[in-house]
């Protein structure tokens, strides 16, 4: 019971002060549920556990395989909830704060080609059982490609974003936080056809005493839009229909070729950062890989000595 009420707390505290995001929540309650019960099978909680119990947990977790990211992540967690507890006055010490995580390799993004994104656009317009999942998966893949929108934020816009043909998108992102980014011409077109087309099956459904959803993408489920699984899957098929790899694609890689190919073409680092709606640009910097091909075309192209 202790351990719950440590976990709430800490929850409650992240939501309040730090204005933390429900996935962001839910990842910290998973992976203190885990410790705790680990812990619970010991005969130990959180008030009593020492740095060797943390430590040992870590290796538990090293044994079973998990990748390097969700360890660092499982620490991460377990570090700021003794934090809490140590600020609060419930325990006099945070028995984490010494212990050295895995490390997280540096990878670069997996990220697709112009080409493929162009399949895939163009596969979204045929991919569906009727015109209006035509339409709607058109706008989606225009809306992801266009802004570098994460999923949830995409599954999630409401209806009043998307009013009054904008040429900009105002995305609420993690934290609450709200950014805008502009629409490209063919997103623009893509979300003006979809707003038609689902202002038309509103209406019917009013008609039908059905009650209005303030959601962009709609759906009957419990969440009331489309969910990031649905759209998981959706974007796998249109990769099929696209006749590009499904391993290659995913929403997230949708993301990186956004943020790529805006930096290929001369994009400045701290403009795409705010697109991303990056916290710190030192997550942005990752995609200056692809600065290095274009670095030594300019070079090979300009230096006075090049021809030679």
């Amino acid at each position: 019971m202790k351990d719950a009420y440590w976990i709430s707390s800490f929850l409650e505290a992240q939501a309040a002060e730090r204005g933390a995001a429900d996935n962001t929540r839910d990842a910290y309650a998973r992976d203190l549920n885990d410790f705790t019960g680990w812990l619970a099978a010991r005969n130990l909680d959180l008030a009593t556990a020492q740095r060797a119990d943390v430590e040992d947990y870590l290796i538990r977790c090293e044994a079973e395989g998990l990748a390097v990211a969700t360890r660092a992540r499982r620490l991460s967690s377990i570090r700021q909830v003794y934090r809490f507890a140590f600020e609060e006055g419930m325990r006099a010490d945070n028995p984490a704060v010494q212990i050295a995580g895995p490390g997280r390799p540096k990878r670069l993004p997996k990220t697709l080609g112009i080409d493929e994104v162009d399949r895939l656009l163009t596969a979204a317009q045929s991919h569906g059982r009727t015109v209006q999942d035509r339409l709607r998966n058109t706008c989606l893949m225009q809306l992801l490609y266009a802004t570098g929108m994460r999923v949830s934020e995409l599954v999630t816009l409401p209806l009043s974003a998307a009013r009054g043909d904008p040429r900009m998108l105002l995305i609420r992102g993690k934290g609450g936080k709200e950014r805008m980014v502009p629409l490209s011409p063919p997103a623009r077109e893509a979300l003006a056809v979809w707003l038609a087309e689902r202002d038309a099956a509103e209406d019917r459904a009013r008609m039908a005493g059905k009650p209005a959803s303030p959601q962009l993408f709609p759906s009957r489920g419990k969440s009331g839009h489309l969910t990031r699984h649905a759209f998981y899957l959706l974007i796998k098929e249109i990769a099929v229909t696209g006749g590009v790899s499904p391993a290659k694609v995913t929403p997230h890689t949708l993301r990186h070729a956004f943020a790529t190919h805006l930096l290929q073409n001369g994009a400045d680092l701290r403009a795409i950062q705010t697109f991303l709606g990056h916290a710190d640009v030192a997550t942005t910097e990752i995609y200056t890989h692809v600065l290095e091909a274009r670095l030594k075309e300019l070079v090979f192209d300009h230096h006075p000595l090049a021809n030679d």
